[in-house]
């Protein structure tokens, strides 16, 4: 016999309902149009779970797009955050706080970099990094005409002039254009092509070790390799830009120490502070030495609180070995998921190591998407058809079966869309490249 539900339950789901049309409403009267949202309002998380405003829980597959390395409420982060929010959340770039300079020096020791300038966000690491690029160049002899860019098919740096000038997929740089000029694109693992590219008006090749929005490529070792060759032969830099892939996420610090040869800078966020707005331009000593005081800057980059974030979170990772979590739970997810692509016909392909994984379909993706939230499991679709995976990285080997059995079940429910119109993957067919994600 069902209980009727009591006064107090009604009143509080009244009240609920309220809030949530208010905070609705007022979203759709006064936010800008950037965003297709759906209706939920997440409200708080725990681990690796995160509940809406009525209280439903899901399995977080998505991470906050790779921010929320360590979760949800992370004790650590949360006792950190606290204690500095009392002492200083912010002082001007014009002095030291106590946590910029320890940061810097534990971002040094895990990339192999020198120097270190602090961001608010990927974008405007990507930023600085091209102009640190470009100030490089201009000091070496001959260099006034060094200062073109190449960047791969399949890219995505972010939203601003610059990074969006790298970014391949027309659809977000042609509204916007004319953009930076003088950039060229690589195909995808195409070492004839970025041969033919490389030349001495280049000053910087960007590259991501694991393309994320782009679809989840990963570069290969040949193409790596003779992409830091040519730049070493030109004078120009190599930048890995590691703001998806990096800190973690492989199973490795960053995702090109799976690679032959160091990059010249490294652009980071993302995961940095746990969920806090904190990005970082990586360099070695003799690009680094390129800034002066007055050539570049920023006003919040770096600030005490962000830092400590930072520090705290880097130094968890350390002491709780959180990598070998990564390697081991990535491996199960991927075998898991591999098992279900040959269950299931339009499973093109799995893709990609640690936590980020994705699932390249021959149909369209959002329908799965749409389903997978209705059965309290979040990712999300990239390139149009591959499911993307970017887990927390404490997720436990229970968190994996438990997301392998939800993902199952949405690709058995789901009503196959029609064929996704996007071409197949490099790796799957090498000759043809697909432009839009």
């Amino acid at each position: 016999m069902k209980t009727k539900p009591t006064k107090s339950k009604k009143k509080k789901a009244v009240s609920a309902g309220v809030a949530q049309k208010s905070v609705l409403r007022d979203a759709s009267r006064h936010l800008m149009n950037t965003y297709r949202r759906s209706d939920m309002i997440f409200t708080h998380g725990r681990g690796c779970y995160v509940f809406d405003q009525n209280g439903k829980k899901y399995l977080d597959f998505l991470g906050g797009i790779a921010v929320n390395a360590l979760g949800y409420s992370h004790p650590d982060l949360v006792k950190t955050i606290r204690r500095e929010a009392g002492r200083a959340v912010h002082v001007s770039n014009l002095f030291h706080n106590p946590f910029q300079g320890p940061l810097a020096a534990k971002l040094a020791k895990w990339s192999h970099m020198d120097r270190v300038f602090f961001t608010n966000s990927g974008s405007e690491a990507v930023e600085g990094a091209m102009k640190l690029a470009r100030i490089a160049a201009k000091q070496k002899p001959s260099g006034a005409a060094k200062t073109r860019f190449l960047a791969l098919e399949h890219s995505f740096h972010g939203r601003t002039f610059g990074a969006l000038s790298i970014t391949h997929p027309e659809k977000y740089r042609e509204p916007f254009e004319p953009l930076v000029p003088g950039v060229d694109f690589i195909r995808l693992n195409d070492v004839a092509d970025l041969e033919s590219k490389f030349t001495d008006e280049v000053c910087a090749i960007v590259i991501e070790p694991i393309q994320g929005e782009g679809g989840i490529f990963p570069i290969s070792d040949t193409f790596w390799k003779r992409a830091r060759e040519l730049a070493t032969q030109h004078g120009a830099v190599l930048i890995a830009d590691e703001i998806q892939c990096g800190l973690g996420r492989t199973g490795k610090a960053f995702a090109y120490q799976r690679l032959t040869g160091l990059p010249d800078i490294v652009v980071l966020a993302k995961p940095l502070a746990g969920g806090l707005p904190l990005g970082a331009v990586l360099a070695r000593e003799e690009v680094a030495a390129s800034f002066s005081p007055g050539l570049h800057g920023s006003t919040f980059g770096g600030g005490p609180l962000t830092c400590a974030t930072g520090l705290v979170f880097l130094d968890t990772v350390e002491r709780k070995n959180i990598l070998a979590n990564v390697r081991a739970r990535g491996a199960e997810l991927k075998a898991g998921l591999k098992k279900l692509a040959a269950k299931f016909d339009f499973v093109r392909e799995v893709r990609g190591e640690g936590l980020i994984l994705g699932l390249d379909l021959d149909v369209e993706g959002a329908p799965y998407v749409a389903e997978a939230i209705k059965q309290g499991l979040l990712i999300n679709c990239t390139h149009d058809h591959i499911l993307r995976l970017l887990p927390p990285f404490i997720l436990t080997a229970q968190q994996v079966k438990e997301g392998l059995s939800k993902i199952e079940s949405v690709l058995a429910k789901t009503e196959r869309p029609a064929k996704s119109l996007a071409a197949p993957s490099p790796t799957a067919a090498p000759l043809t490249h697909a432009v839009a994600r």
